[in-house]
């Protein structure tokens, strides 16, 4: 008996408004024939178009821009490149200001034996000549050989 006048209450308390009651009706729509609306059928046309040209215009501005970032970054790259190669370059040249310097070249000589030359033997190659539009007739200057014995 207790159990009946739990389920009597457990239904009151869960029975709180109007009841719902649901019937199944059987709709045959097999007879229904579409009507071709030719207004609705442009105005699908024309939403489809003007859709495919938005598209086609945010892709174009999104290839630009994803270009414009790629280079940017090919940019900076190459400037950092180029900068490393102008601090290379640099190197080199003060190397090759330390390697030119005739206190070190006369240095390097005089270890090997070596001696200075005597007056009249040097000539200048980068000298400018007196006319330069004049022929030149080659000559041979005697050379003499220093042996270090």
């Amino acid at each position: 008996m207790q159990t009946a006048a739990a389920n009597s209450a457990q239904r009151a308390r869960s029975w709180t408004g109007t009841p719902e009651v649901y019937f199944h009706k059987v709709i045959d729509n097999s007879r229904l024939v579409k009507v071709e609306d030719p207004i609705r059928a442009r105005e699908m046309r024309m939403l489809m178009v003007s859709l495919c040209c938005l598209f086609l215009f945010v892709m174009t501005y999104a290839v630009q821009h994803f270009k414009s970032i790629e280079y940017g970054y090919k940019i900076a790259s190459m400037k950092n490149e180029r900068d490393g190669l102008y601090e290379m370059n640099r190197a080199l040249q003060l190397e090759e200001a330390s390697l030119r310097d005739p206190q070190r070249i006369d240095a390097i000589a005089r270890k090997m034996g070596l001696q200075s030359p005597q007056a009249g033997q040097v000539m200048h190659l980068d000298a400018p000549m007196a006319d330069s539009s004049a022929e030149v007739m080659a000559s041979a200057a005697p050379v003499s050989v220093v042996s270090a014995r």
